[in-house]
């Protein structure tokens, strides 16, 4: 779906529209006057809700660039000695809110041609009934890789992109746009918000929650985000983390 209809389709418009029919049985001038003083608190509450998720991404993505420094200096070490032919940072295209691609960075945790080896393993996927691909026993994976994926370490870079603003701290992960070109309308709920760090299903099992699963907990966390969720689900990614669990 193109971008502009997708923003008709879940946007403004159709929140304003849906609010005006449903006082329009009090007469012209009442029903403007609700509609205007509903509208104008609605949009307020939600722009201060946005204001202070923007605050907390930026503090958080800065300070955490900032104190993981010597990790990054550390891993990226690790990477170059294992196999110097590569780059450090593995960067691809994600798509983020209403089908905006950004450049989304990863320490690189595979051998340095392991895209053109995808095409090899397709048929190994552990989602083979999905659009996403996963495999639990990578063959293209180096040893910095394993422990780096298996603690998320490989996904820091990505702090950047909260930083910018093409991501936030929670949020739906970001698909391939190979992936979103497959997507149902409803599985286009997920481009409603940006993509983040860490979402419902990164905490409930990672890797392991089937692709249908993953849009149900995404919608799930579109309709009742707030700021104390988003707090909770950050602290919950630090046990999960720890854990390794799922992370392929």
């Amino acid at each position: 779906m193109p971008k502009n209809e997708l923003k008709t389709h879940f946007g403004k418009r159709q929140f304003e529209d849906r609010l005006y029919e449903r006082f329009s049985s009090y007469g012209i001038k009442k029903a403007n006057f609700i509609y205007w003083r509903k509208k104008t608190l609605w949009f307020t509450i939600i722009g201060t809700a946005l204001f202070v998720k923007r605050l907390v991404d930026i503090v958080g993505s800065f300070l955490g660039l900032i104190f993981l420094s010597p990790l990054f200096l550390v891993v990226a070490i690790c990477i170059k000695l294992e196999d110097s032919k590569g780059s450090v940072f593995f960067v691809q295209k994600r798509v983020g809110k209403w089908g905006k691609e950004f450049s989304f960075p990863k320490f690189r945790s595979m051998i340095s041609n392991a895209e053109k080896l995808k095409d090899e393993i397709l048929q190994q996927n552990d989602h083979s009934e999905s659009i996403t691909f996963k495999m639990k026993h990578d063959p293209r994976v180096t040893k910095t890789g394993y422990l780096i994926r298996k603690y998320s370490i490989d996904e820091l870079p990505q702090l950047w992109c909260v930083l910018v603003g093409n991501m936030s701290l929670v949020g739906p992960r970001p698909a391939v746009p190979r992936e979103v070109a497959l997507y149902s309308l409803e599985d286009r709920r997920r481009l409603e918000v940006k993509p983040g760090l860490t979402c419902i299903w990164q905490i409930s099992g990672r890797g392991d929650i089937p692709f249908n699963k993953q849009v149900e907990l995404d919608e799930k966390y579109i309709q009742s985000q707030s700021f104390l969720l988003d707090l909770k689900l950050i602290l919950l990614t630090i046990p999960a983390v720890i854990s390794g669990r799922g992370a392929y």
